[in-house]
């Protein structure tokens, strides 16, 4: 059903590009601001696991700093069936961890420090099992196919905020300019909170323990909204709560979902095991 629903999104908002261009300029019009949008964001895509990682502060770390977390990180992408991603450390006292990587060949996985002394080894290697199942699901290729989308949208919007479309009525300039932009965050925040959904389900799968992955979730959501993270809004989807739950309003337009809902289906999961 998370899977549905995201080619049902996707479906959604490459209508609404379509519909935007048509109100702006006609079909060519989409075309070049899809080209152009497409262009920056593969090389994005293209270099996304380092400058996620630059962004966040994180450093790589070898085996013998932490041999207790490079085994398992190893022993679970065994179980993925993923060559080993490369280890990498967050000095932020939130507990938090996060995968980029464009493919399994290239995947990176980051952890704080905050979530070493959090999390049980249990709870942690459930962690790992999410965060692998976003690389091995290919959702970084996923949200760049829609910040693409996006991106396109919010430049013909633009172009109609200070150039005005060809529809003299103003409606076409309306869709384009107020609406568009809206409804793109929308369908990007329900894809993301359906990739979100589907990790849960996969990575309690890679390591066989829902409840595991639920107790640390509650854990992680506990402490984000006490201790504050300091990354930039860009890399906040990544990470398996978001970094922000501190801050007042953090739920409205957050990219993940409610994290009682997660709990509450991975406790349906256990049970069905």
């Amino acid at each position: 059903m998370n899977n549905l629903k995201t080619v049902v999104l996707l479906a959604a908002i490459s209508g609404l590009l379509v519909a935007v261009g048509g109100a702006m300029g006609g079909a060519s019009g989409a075309l070049l601001f899809l080209f152009i949008a497409a262009a920056m964001n593969f090389g994005s895509y293209w270099f996304s696991a380092d400058i996620v990682l630059r962004g966040a502060r994180a450093r790589e770390i070898q085996r013998d700093q932490d041999p207790a977390l490079f085994d398992m990180v190893a022993e679970v992408a065994g179980r993925a069936e993923m060559p080993m991603p490369r280890v990498y450390v967050m000095d932020s006292m939130q507990p938090n961890a996060f995968a980029t990587g464009r493919s399994p060949k290239h995947a990176a996985v980051a952890v704080t420090t905050g979530i070493r002394q959090m999390l049980s080894e249990r709870e942690l290697r459930a962690v790992m099992g999410h965060e692998l199942a976003h690389v091995k699901n290919r959702d970084i290729l996923t949200s760049s196919v829609v910040a693409t989308i996006a991106s396109a949208i919010s430049a013909l919007a633009w172009m109609g905020m200070f150039f005005g479309g060809r529809n003299n009525n103003g409606a076409g300039n309306l869709l384009a300019v107020i609406i568009a932009p809206i409804a793109a965050t929308l369908i990007q925040l329900g894809i993301s909170r359906s990739r979100e959904f589907q990790a849960d389900a996969d990575g309690a799968r890679i390591v066989d323990d829902p409840e595991g992955l639920a107790a640390a979730l509650q854990k992680i959501e506990m402490g984000a909204r006490r201790v504050p993270m300091a990354v930039s809004n860009s890399t906040a989807h990544l990470f398996i709560i978001n970094p922000f739950a501190a801050l007042k309003g953090a739920q409205l337009m957050s990219t993940h979902p409610p994290t009682e809902e997660r709990v509450a289906r991975l406790a349906r999961m256990n049970r069905t095991r």
